[in-house]
């Protein structure tokens, strides 16, 4: 059997498999968005491994337009059911069933440098997880980690949620980009230094940020204001935006269009919906002003991503 380490090393490789049964796949390939593949394989035989990360920085000088950063996490521990009308499911074999399958599960998720570009747009560079992102750090590397609860949970979550269509769209970007920020705390080794807002200490403060996010999510087409938002989590505006731009590395509105611009190419390039349709879709007053803030957030118009 291939222990996690091999199947992380040729997890993002085409035609390579582990000698495992797979069980279940998902994977999204749009054009300028997020790649990502989940793959779950039925553990035959016990398997006793720690949950494992690894970060993979592609970086040539002279061909800058092939750099890309990837991330890839094996768990195990997992249980898969194909049958979804089981309501009423023990986890014991049934009649027409075997019982939930254990499983390892393996994700990859492919940034590419002109994604990524987006977080470091005036930025300055002041430590090694801004040079990643912008494609500054000089060297290829390969960078092995473990994974804590806040990654764990967010794997989890691909895995277990029950959205579908366009929602589901929604959530997985969310919880990707959370792994994004997770992941890249492994590059700093430095004692971590707590929150600058010290509102963040308290467990309460954060909850606030995390359903500012949420509610955000919800209203991806039904644009809200700063002030309505700070009211429904009954935080004062200043510090909502403080606290957002802490926990997130990101602004609310940067947060809220990237989020708006990830889900059109979407609905442009997985449903076929017209340019005219997903403008209506994500609250745009007009057409032209959609396309530019498509345009300028991935530097294609909306109708080359139309099949």
């Amino acid at each position: 059997m291939l222990q996690v380490m091999d199947i992380l090393r040729v997890a993002s490789k085409s035609g390579i498999e582990p000698d495992l049964d797979i069980l279940y796949q998902k994977e999204q390939h749009v054009p300028g968005s997020i790649q990502y593949q989940i793959k779950r394989y039925y553990a035959q035989h016990p398997w006793v491994a720690e949950d494992t990360g690894m970060m993979v920085y592609h970086y040539n000088p002279d061909k800058s337009a092939e750099n890309y950063l990837e991330l890839r996490y094996c768990t195990t521990g997992n249980r898969y059911c194909s049958e979804k009308s089981c309501a009423n499911c023990s986890e014991l074999p049934t009649e027409n069933c075997s019982g939930k399958h254990k499983t390892v599960d393996v994700f990859t998720f492919h940034f590419t440098a002109s994604f990524l570009a987006q977080f470091v747009h005036n930025v300055k560079l002041s430590n090694r997880k801004d040079e990643v992102l912008a494609f500054r750090h000089p060297h290829a590397f390969t960078k092995i980690f473990p994974l804590c609860n806040r990654k764990r949970n967010a794997l989890d979550a691909l895995l277990n949620h029950s959205y579908s269509g366009a929602l589901e769209n929604i959530f997985v970007n969310a919880k990707v980009h959370e792994l994004l920020l997770y992941s890249l705390e492994c590059l700093v080794d430095e004692k971590e230094e707590g929150f600058v807002c010290k509102f963040l200490a308290d467990e309460s403060g954060r909850e606030r940020i995390y359903q500012a996010r949420d509610i955000l999510l919800q209203h991806i087409g039904d644009p809200i204001t700063i002030k309505e938002l700070s009211r429904k989590v009954a935080m004062n505006e200043c510090y909502l935006k403080k606290g957002f731009k802490e926990v997130f590395g990101t602004t609310i509105f940067d947060f809220y269009q990237q989020q708006r611009m990830e889900h059109a190419k979407y609905l442009l390039y997985e449903k076929s919906l017209s340019v005219t349709d997903v403008s209506a879709l994500l609250g745009y007053s007009s057409i032209s002003h959609f396309s530019a803030a498509f345009k300028k957030h991935t530097g294609i118009k909306p109708c080359e991503l139309l099949q």
